[in-house]
């Protein structure tokens, strides 16, 4: 007989309840038998933290964990003040973070009024760059001034800027008698000369031959706030991935990356990298780096300029941050009611475009936040739609609303993945789960409608996608997970215990037939079986005559950080060919997988 389960939900008019308890794994555990596991691979871990607590002038805090959930990474926002990020991750190591993906800032092309003074796109001086002078003049005119004293015939075509909160050392400059630092009071300006076409001339010859050169204006600040956060890394055992310049964006075509400005982009970025590399290469707190600029997963991404920031830019990490990946964070949407919605077999060619450029880590949005796509079962797809995706899809069914669900995404997703690891593509997928609502009486962002979502949902959004993905990470922390009363992050604190089952197969082991179950807390737990009966509403409810067991720490590769394996004996030809099953984990305390597994059994 051939058995294929396919994880689904649907409401059952007759239920059985088949209840067995899960216990430890003891060293007499039987071997899997005609399902074998995958060959264990040591997964990486995160560092650990340097101390319990530690004191400086924001306070004392505490390093330990507290609370571990099944996400384990977030964004943050730039702030000003060092105290705030410090409390931040405090709050999110407490529960389980041990991953801070930072939001960055854009390269942008400027004009110059013939004072050489920085314009805005409204066309009036910017004040950021205002106060950079040099003998009297502006910076940009400093630097043309000095160009001509080389060659009387060079210029700066082309102008652009770039704000950052961080300081750079000299490893910023290629060449240092036209290149150089300008301290303004509280600011500091980095002045960098390039070419065009994203090259650097390592003989530094301005004198040869005139030419037409980028002018880069960096407005950076003295206290280098990338250190502190790697500082920070260090003190609570986590990794960050600072984010690399944004590519100035398609005026017509604003999803896109502009073609006429990758050179300059690929300079800034080297330039960038090189001093990184100097400082920070050998900090284990510095995970990689985050690559802003989004794209929507779809099987035409192959001709998006994009990628060719993308790849470019991997490039470079290769060369300066060796065995440091780029993370992406492309965003899904399966909507059917749009010319542009996906179906997960599109989004899987989206996939492999993407790894082909190197980039080491795709975490792509799970969309529900957006309600871009929804988060159903299979058999779920007659139901209306939750009614917070109203605002988005309208009054609909799921099947009227989407093309499939988040789980069908990230299963296609991960088949792509597996099919480019074997072509040689050293490529994670991870799952960014969208921590807020399209809209909400109180929004949470300073800007927009999202409002807060709850651990439920969100409990949800990890079942669906958690089978697939490597890690889960959210976005974002900042606003997100800390507003509303009461707030997600205070959600978490109370109720991370409760079990979260991401996966249900059935699994003989040895001669005895039986289920496996992968999630998250399910030490000590009571795993639950409930379907209908051919002669109508019964309930069955076996106690175990053999003992279970529990994997709290499974080697096999590419599962998230908490991720456990349960096996308990079940009899599956009590279940009829074509129905459903709904499996769930049950704790002593009480707390149950508020979203069960649903389960089909084909034949």
């Amino acid at each position: 007989m051939r058995w294929l389960f396919l994880v689904v939900g649907a409401a059952v008019l007759a239920v059985v309840a088949a209840v067995v308890i899960v216990l430890p794994r003891s060293s007499g555990q039987p071997t899997v038998g005609a399902a074998e596991k995958s060959a264990p691979t040591p997964s990486s871990t995160a560092p650990t933290p340097q101390v319990s607590a530690f004191t400086d002038p924001c306070g004392t805090f505490d390093t330990q964990e507290k609370a571990p959930y099944a996400v384990t990474g977030y964004w943050i926002t730039p702030k000003s003040n060092p105290c705030t990020w410090r409390k931040q991750l405090q709050e999110i190591h407490r529960v389980g973070g041990d991953t801070i993906i930072r939001i960055g800032y854009g390269l942008q092309y400027r004009t110059v009024t013939d004072d050489g003074e920085v314009l805005t796109k409204e066309h009036e001086v910017d004040s950021l760059y205002e106060a950079c002078e040099e003998d009297g003049l502006s910076c940009h005119d400093a630097a043309e001034r000095d160009l001509r004293k080389a060659n009387p015939k060079n210029r700066i075509g082309r102008m652009y800027v770039y704000r950052t909160d961080e300081s750079f050392g000299p490893d910023l400059f290629r060449c240092p008698e036209m290149e150089h630092a300008v301290e303004v009071g509280k600011r500091i300006y980095y002045r960098l000369i390039t070419q065009a076409d994203g090259s650097d001339d390592a003989t530094c010859d301005f004198t040869d031959k005139a030419q037409s050169y980028d002018m880069i204006l960096v407005a950076g600040s003295p206290n280098d706030s990338l250190g502190k956060l790697l500082d920070l890394g260090d003190r609570f055992g986590m990794r960050i991935f600072p984010a690399l310049p944004l590519a100035p964006r398609d005026s017509k075509a604003p999803t896109r990356a502009e073609k006429r400005h990758l050179g300059t982009l690929t300079t800034l970025t080297r330039r960038i990298l090189q001093d990184y590399g100097v400082r920070f290469g050998d900090r284990p707190s510095l995970g990689g780096v985050y690559q802003p600029f989004e794209v929507q997963m779809s099987q035409t991404l192959a001709g998006n300029p994009t990628l060719e920031v993308y790849a470019d830019q991997h490039t470079i990490v290769d060369q300066e941050l060796p065995g440091k990946p780029i993370l992406i964070s492309p965003y899904l949407d399966a909507r059917k009611r749009v010319a542009f919605g996906q179906t997960p077999q599109q989004v899987a060619e989206g996939f492999k475009a993407l790894a082909k450029t190197g980039v080491g880590i795709i975490a792509p949005q799970d969309s529900r936040g957006t309600g871009k796509v929804g988060l159903f079962w299979p058999d779920e797809r007659d139901v209306e739609v939750d009614e917070r995706l109203r605002p988005v899809v309208g009054e609909a069914t799921y099947d009227t609303a989407y093309h499939g669900s988040t789980r069908d995404y990230y299963r296609a997703m991960a088949e792509a993945r597996q099919e480019m690891l074997d072509a040689g593509y050293q490529v994670q997928l991870w799952a960014n789960v969208e921590a807020f609502e399209p809209s909400g009486d109180e929004p949470c962002a300073p800007t927009g409608t999202r409002g807060k979502t709850d651990k439920k949902r969100l409990d949800q959004a990890v079942a669906m996608a958690g089978r697939y993905v490597q890690k889960i990470v959210s976005y974002m922390w900042s606003d997100f997970m800390t507003c509303g009363r009461p707030s997600l992050e205070t959600e978490i604190a109370k109720d991370w215990q409760r079990p979260v089952a991401v996966d249900a197969i059935r699994r003989p082991n040895g001669t005895q037939d039986g289920v496996e179950v992968r999630g998250y807390n399910l030490k000590g737990g009571t795993v639950t079986v409930r379907w209908s009966g051919e002669t109508g509403e019964t309930t069955d409810q076996m106690e175990v005559a053999a003992v279970g067991w529990l994997d709290e720490h499974p080697v096999e590769a590419d599962l998230p950080e908490g991720m456990e394996t349960a096996w308990v004996p079940f009899d599956w030809s009590k279940i009829s060919a074509g129905e459903w099953v709904r499996i769930g984990v049950r704790l002593p305390s009480g707390q149950e997988t508020t979203e069960p597994l649903h389960v089909r059994k084909l034949s």
